[in-house]
């Protein structure tokens, strides 16, 4: 068995495709050498750091730091040396824990399984011990701890963040099917947007991604409102360094010059989008309206188009392809000179807008793989915005 210092190594896990910009973010937050992972970064960082990820970070899910490893290749090998770790110095009668577990295995089949023997064996050193057993709580844990097994190697984790880092704390309503807020923020970095740019969500829900670009804009670290992370109930807590990191990240918060729009046509999903804007009071930062965005007209000369239009997978629509359809022919219509970005897993429907995107990326939505689009709406023609370059 290997005892780990969780100062050498962590891991941020993220969705698909937000991997480099996690590590950019990750560096922008004073780690150390950031690698990347399948759907993860790696990093190094001080407890100070990792409390200021927590914290800030956009694009992160969860932050796990390593306990220990070791290799095995069956259930009663896993229990002996899981149990062998000394529990007592991360968990204490009086917490409640739970495991999780990530198997890529030839040796280990059943996830549950593995997750009851690591439970298991940390309870019976427990009794081994003091006669007493710690409490088992899967839905809210004190310590969350996750067991990954790649092959016959091992690596047990202590989860840092507690409940995923999506969970920001502003959406007290959603509608049929809302977007992660991981995912959100990771559209905003992959489009390039930026505060000086005006943006559009005509088909906005429950608001997601204006509240985000809202918080970029505004400078408003993503857990502002989180009230309890994972690493609260580490035996190591340093409850004055989070104030002050929390302290610090209140004092650069400012006010927004950014123009975000964000229309939908259902009058009830609106009002979810302004309630939960103005939970994390920033629904002045944002200009709400009911609309249907076939009807909509620009607001700006120009700018940027970010939305999350219905898949027809939680979201019916009568006729999805010719939704698309008419999509395409607002693009080309009325928002000449912007540029768009839509997501959708639809990929018949997605053909239907009738524009050749310039950029493609591969996202998920859940477990739904996603094509992330980038539309250029030209003025006139493509051919003659070139040829009008050339000539200049």
């Amino acid at each position: 068995m290997e005892i780990i210092d969780p100062s050498k190594i962590c891991i941020a896990k993220c969705p698909h495709g937000l991997e480099e910009i996690l590590a950019d973010e990750l560096r922008d937050l004073g780690v150390e050498e950031a690698m990347l992972q399948k759907r993860a970064v790696a990093f190094k960082a001080n407890k100070e750091t990792l409390y200021k990820i927590n914290l800030h970070s956009r694009l992160a899910i969860k932050i796990l730091c390593p306990l220990f490893q070791f290799t095995a290749k069956h259930p009663e090998e896993l229990y002996k040396k899981v149990k062998a770790f000394d529990w007592s110095d991360v968990l204490s009668i009086e917490q409640t824990f739970a495991v999780q577990t990530t198997v890529h295995s030839p040796f280990f089949s059943h996830s549950q399984y593995v997750a009851l023997k690591a439970k298991d064996a940390i309870v019976d050193q427990f009794y081994d011990t003091i006669h007493k057993r710690p409490n088992v709580d899967v839905k809210h844990p004190d310590i969350k701890i996750h067991l990954h097994i790649s092959e016959k190697n091992c690596t047990v984790f202590l989860d840092a963040s507690g409940d995923p880092l999506f969970k920001r704390g502003y959406r007290v309503n959603t509608g049929i099917a809302p977007i992660n807020e991981v995912l959100a923020a990771g559209m905003l970095q992959l489009s390039g947007w930026t505060p000086a740019v005006p943006l559009i969500d005509p088909m906005c829900g429950s608001g997601t991604i204006p509240i985000e670009a809202a918080m970029i804009a505004t400078n408003t670290p993503a857990s502002i409102l989180r009230e309890e992370f994972g690493f609260m109930h580490w035996p190591d807590y340093d409850n004055a360094l989070w104030e002050k990191i929390k302290k610090e990240g209140v004092a650069q918060i400012k006010s927004s010059e950014a123009q975000i729009f964000a229309y939908d046509k259902e009058l009830s999903v609106l009002r979810y989008a302004e309630q939960n804007a103005a939970e994390i009071e920033l629904d002045s930062a944002i200009q709400f309206k009911r609309k249907d965005f076939m009807h909509l007209q620009p607001p700006a000369e120009n700018g940027m188009i970010l939305t999350n239009p219905p898949y027809d997978e939680r979201i019916q629509v009568e006729d999805n392809e010719a939704f698309y359809a008419e999509i395409g022919d607002q693009f080309k219509k009325s928002f000449q000179g912007y540029t768009a970005w839509l997501i959708s897993s639809n990929l018949s429907a997605i053909k239907r807008v009738g524009l050749r995107p310039s950029k493609k990326i591969t996202l998920f939505n859940g477990k739904l793989e996603c094509k992330f689009l980038k539309y250029e709406l030209y003025k006139g023609s493509k051919k003659a915005k070139y040829a009008n370059q050339d000539a200049s």
